[in-house]
């Protein structure tokens, strides 16, 4: 069974045990995560889609960390003005597990 899920202005498609990347939330290793914003449901030959959510369809998944992305590199250079200046960034994400997929 596999449901489409929408989190954090993106859709993801996912299955039971899967581990996925989302979003950064700032909650502890172990919690319980819920998506309510389920687009669609599949399993076998039935797939149920949602104008826009399946309603009472529900995705429940697990916080096994907080992972970050690669460090993006920005640097800002002005011709004949001496001004160079480079910064980084590193975006943090949580990395879940889902345990379950409800679909009424």
């Amino acid at each position: 069974m596999y449901a489409i899920i929408a989190d954090g202005g993106r859709q993801y498609r996912v299955e039971e045990g899967q581990e996925l990347t989302i979003a950064y939330r700032d909650t502890p290793v172990g919690e319980k995560l819920s998506f309510g914003d389920v687009l669609a449901v599949g399993g076998g030959d039935q797939v149920k889609l949602g104008s826009p959510m399946v309603s009472g369809a529900s995705v429940s998944a697990e916080v096994l960390g907080i992972d970050q992305g690669p460090k993006i590199n920005i640097r800002k250079l002005r011709r004949r003005k001496n001004f160079r200046k480079q910064t980084g960034h590193r975006a943090m994400y949580t990395r879940v597990r889902i345990n379950s997929i409800a679909g009424a």
